[in-house]
């Protein structure tokens, strides 16, 4: 019986002395990094002790007060103006993480507030998106976000560290284009997405899409950006093309000199009718006859003549027929020229 009274005196000192409020402080961070625990605490305190603790808050457990400012991985800072004091602790690792007290010392019993870390690896993420595009191209990264998510901070940073993205963000929804960058918010699909522009192989590596939050840890997404040589094919597409609009200028610039040229007689370059070259033809042609008409009555004449006559007779013929030779001549080689 007397050990019965003594187990409810030992919870009812337990009740009083630790009394933490309904609310529980949660609290992340990443591993390697820092973590601030901010703890409240009502007026009249402000000249009491504060500290933070482990487990049950024994002596052995108290991790750091602001009677020594700082201790090992643990730092403290009371601003008794906001009524709040506030615990940095360093160097993060898995081994901080589960459950602590913030402990306002009291005449009596001490007031706890109870806080929970979470301490999460300083990378992302086991699943991301490939992208690829050429040098002097552009790409965009689209980022999807939930629906408490709408109104949020968001961005884009390089590399895989969730811890330091925000303070290295290339672009923001706050300031939503730069040089190379640009940012766009469906908020109806609950997607931004990141265009960049002028590409080079130094574009190339890893991208994290982050939505920032208020409590806990910002959400992120991770892509893996290739940024390749401009293959010779796409010079090709666009060098054929030039080169046979040029020889097709070429080509028509060609033909209409030779038709030029053939619609011209050589020499002195008169254009000349070519009915009117036939009909002088036929004239040429007709005179030819007649000679040789004349020559044949000549040679038809009676021999009764003296020999010399003859002879003078036979040399007029044989003139006339070299007379006609030569005007053969001469109007062929009018005709030719």
């Amino acid at each position: 019986m007397w050990s019965l009274q003594n187990l409810l005196f030992i919870i009812c000192i337990a009740l009083i002395c630790v009394t933490s409020t309904a609310a529980v402080i949660h609290v992340s961070g990443y591993e390697g990094r820092d973590v601030n625990v901010s703890c409240s605490y009502g007026e009249g305190y402000e000249s009491y002790e504060k500290y933070l603790c482990r487990n049950d808050c024994g002596n052995s457990d108290v991790l750091i007060t602001t009677t020594k400012a700082k201790k090992n991985k643990y730092s403290i800072y009371d601003d008794k103006k906001r009524r709040v004091f506030t615990t940095t602790l360093s160097d993060l690792s898995s081994v901080d993480a589960g459950k602590y007290w913030c402990g306002v010392t009291r005449t009596g019993k001490d007031t706890y507030t109870e806080v929970r870390l979470e301490v999460e690896p300083d990378s992302c993420c086991d699943r991301s998106t490939n992208i690829q595009s050429y040098e002097g191209g552009s790409v965009s990264i689209s980022c999807s976000y939930e629906s408490e998510d709408q109104n949020n901070l968001k961005y884009i940073c390089r590399g895989k560290q969730p811890s330091t993205c925000l303070q290295q963000a290339l672009i923001t929804s706050d300031n939503t284009q730069n040089a190379q960058f640009r940012l766009t918010d469906d908020k109806e699909s609950r997607k931004f997405t990141v265009n960049i522009t002028s590409l080079t192989q130094e574009d190339s590596g890893s991208y994290l899409c982050g939505v920032h939050r208020n409590t806990g840890l910002d959400v992120f997404s991770a892509a893996e950006l290739e940024v390749k040589d401009v293959p010779h094919f796409t010079i090709l597409i666009y060098v054929v093309p030039a080169i046979l609009v040029v020889l097709l200028i070429l080509t028509f610039f060609l033909v209409m000199v030779h038709k030029n040229k053939c619609n011209r007689v050589p020499g002195d370059g008169v254009t000349v009718n070519i009915n009117t070259l036939n009909t002088a033809e036929a004239g040429v042609k007709m005179n030819i006859y007649d000679i040789e008409d004349y020559v044949d009555m000549a040679s038809l004449r009676p021999q009764d003549m003296s020999h010399d006559d003859d002879t003078g007779k036979d040399k007029s013929v044989y003139q006339n027929f070299t007379t006609t030779e030569d005007i053969d001549s001469q109007i062929y080689a009018n005709h030719s020229s």
